[in-house]
């Protein structure tokens, strides 16, 4: 596989994940127990906004691989 259709695949497979990690992270947000301490939410926010990024590294290590 070349590295320009990894390129691609790795885009969307990036696109989609930043599309269900977000949808994922407004639903958990929005539970009684996370709404109701100001605390959990901070955290939970940290947590959310940074954890895409381990899934993301992989994709792009792939991505990022040169030609064989």
């Amino acid at each position: 596989m070349t590295i320009r259709v990894r390129k691609f695949l790795g885009t969307i497979a990036l696109l989609v994940l930043v599309v269900v990690w977000s949808l994922l992270g407004m639903t958990v947000a929005q539970t009684p127990w996370l709404a109701a301490n100001g605390w959990y939410q901070a955290i939970f926010y940290v947590v959310a906004g940074l954890g895409w990024v381990l899934p993301a590294m992989p994709i792009v290590s792939w991505m990022s691989r040169p030609d064989a």
